[in-house]
């Protein structure tokens, strides 16, 4: 193999190279910050919308129909979807192909957050096989010539795995590629990704490529995935949070040069009034997009010497102006931190995983799953 990493990935009739991909992240990948991204990345790379529910879609909530909006540079246009009625995920994608909203649709079977698990969605529903099977099944024929893919977890925890059964009921009903996050769903975001399993996951099902998601927060990271598991691509989500360069640092590293971003404070600050516009005009509304980006502030600010109620102050700002005063009153001249490359986000771990009356009894039993149990509204 190429120490530069894999061969392009192709993704039906969509090309993505290098091979890395932006993860789903509710109330972040959005699409002012998918921009961001792939300004950053000259472009390359597949950037995949927040979660969009399958009943809210069909619904036309208003919410998600913004949701759903794509910009005119963004091709491929990447939706993912989440639902557990067959019949709902269906009519959902056949709206997406009828209506032209997306060019590749991906499926969310790893969601760990209790709203969706209890519902029996997310990664709570591979381990009903039946069920999963006929979700890809409405899924892939509803899509046509658009490539469906899925995202999934290990399993519901180390006592119920079910990714190994899930890769291969993917590979029979026609799913173009398989990504899978290194942890359980009882994991949620903590302790190490399992890599081992995203190659066991390879070895599996070698018919489509594979994708490996957990634990990337640099470059170097998602070539040694590459080069540790024989995975196909990169899936990146917490490492790129206030962090929107690692894609430019991605396609410099498969790319084989050896450049990454390290932005001064300055330049930072220059990032996240940039991300706080784009939202604001996403939104119609500059406080309301300022508002929206302040769970941003902290992420972009990590490692640089920021006193806390500097933070704090930035944190709740209402305007751009208010949000660039602040910044500028800090020593923009601070070089990239050393450790700034690390963890971020959610780290939590060890969770009860929240489950439906009886869900783990009969991996084949699927009674009492239906329409009822779709969600109403989209993203976080």
């Amino acid at each position: 193999m190429s120490t530069t990493g894999p061969a392009p990935l192709k993704i039906g009739p969509h090309t993505v190279q290098p091979p890395v991909v932006l993860a789903p992240m509710a109330g972040i990948t959005n699409a002012p910050f998918r921009t961001l991204c792939r300004e950053f990345s000259g472009g390359k790379g597949l950037f995949v919308s927040e979660m969009i529910t399958t009943r809210a879609l069909v619904e036309r909530n208003e919410k998600t129909m913004q949701l759903i909006h794509f910009d005119a540079s963004e091709t491929p246009r990447s939706i993912q979807l989440y639902g557990v009625d067959p019949a709902t995920v269906g009519k959902a994608v056949r709206m997406i192909v009828d209506e032209d909203l997306a060019d590749h649709i991906d499926l969310n079977f790893g969601c760990p957050v209790p709203k969706v698990t209890r519902k029996g969605g997310g990664s709570a529903l591979p381990f009903k096989r039946p069920l999963l099977r006929a979700i890809l099944r409405e899924a892939v024929t509803a899509a046509g010539d658009l490539p469906v893919t899925i995202k999934m977890r290990k399993g519901i925890d180390d006592d119920h795995l079910t990714y190994l059964d899930a890769g291969r009921i993917a590979v029979e009903e026609g799913v173009t590629a398989v990504a899978l996050h290194g942890r359980t769903a009882a994991q949620h975001y903590g302790g190490t990704a399992d890599w081992e399993a995203i190659a066991r996951l390879k070895e599996h099902v070698p018919e489509i490529p594979v994708l490996g998601n957990g634990d990337i927060w640099s470059a170097e990271d998602a070539l040694r995935m590459v080069r540790e598991t024989g995975c196909d691509g990169v899936v990146v989500g917490r490492g790129c949070l206030g962090r929107p360069w690692l894609f430019a640092d991605l396609v410099a590293a498969f790319e084989g040069r050896e450049d990454r971003a390290r932005p001064t404070l300055g330049l930072v600050a220059d990032a996240m009034i940039r991300h706080a516009t784009l939202l604001g005009e996403w939104i119609g509304d500059e406080a309301r997009g300022v508002i929206d980006f302040r769970k941003h502030v902290a992420w972009y600010l990590k490692g640089f010497a920021v006193g806390s109620q500097m933070r704090g102050r930035l944190a709740v700002t209402s305007s751009l102006a208010e949000l660039r005063s602040g910044l500028d009153e800090l020593d923009l001249d601070q070089p990239w931190p050393a450790g700034a490359d690390g963890p971020r986000g959610r780290t939590s771990g060890n969770n009860r995983v929240v489950l439906p009356d009886g869900w783990l009894k009969d991996p084949y039993d699927c009674a009492g799953v239906g329409e009822d149990a779709e969600l109403d509204t989209s993203g976080g």
